[in-house]
């Protein structure tokens, strides 16, 4: 299946929208299925670093490790799941629009399951499709008022 890809503006510089879009510790603060975040390698958060979510999957609390893959500040952030039956693969992209005074951000999501993963995989996605749009308007509102 192709991965998940959405975008949204959102009216605040690139280097302010990255560095609170991709810090794992703010997650629960914008995504609304996330129930907490531990980040092992704190600061400065790079390429290896990991983190541990525990995400509400449909009703049921499910724990996913992850690992930076990629990160270019302001532009690139990405990240992979390296366990579990449900192992995410995000892509964080921030373009910057109007002379940097605004940013346009995309997500690309995907998914591989595995074991036990493999055959609740598409209810995963399909709660994803659901639910993602809302957690980026989260964003959106936290970063354009402050709330």
């Amino acid at each position: 299946m192709p991965p998940i890809v959405s975008t949204i503006d959102i009216a605040r510089p690139p280097e302010e929208v990255f560095a609170y879009a991709t810090d794992p510790a703010r997650f629960r603060e914008w995504q609304n299925d996330v129930v907490s975040v531990e980040v092992e390698d704190r600061q400065p958060l790079s390429v290896g670093c990991r983190f541990t979510t525990i995400r509400r999957v449909g009703g049921v609390e499910r724990t996913m490790a992850q690992q930076i893959t990629a990160i270019e500040a302001p532009r690139i952030w990405a990240a992979r799941g390296i366990d579990g039956p449900i192992r995410p693969h995000a892509t964080i992209t921030v373009e910057p629009l109007d002379g940097s005074a605004r940013s346009r951000v995309t997500f690309t999501l995907d998914f591989d399951g595995h074991g036990v993963g493999v055959p609740i995989l598409p209810v995963v996605r399909r709660q994803t499709q659901r639910q993602s749009p809302i957690s980026y308007r989260n964003l959106k509102k936290r970063l354009e008022t402050g709330e």
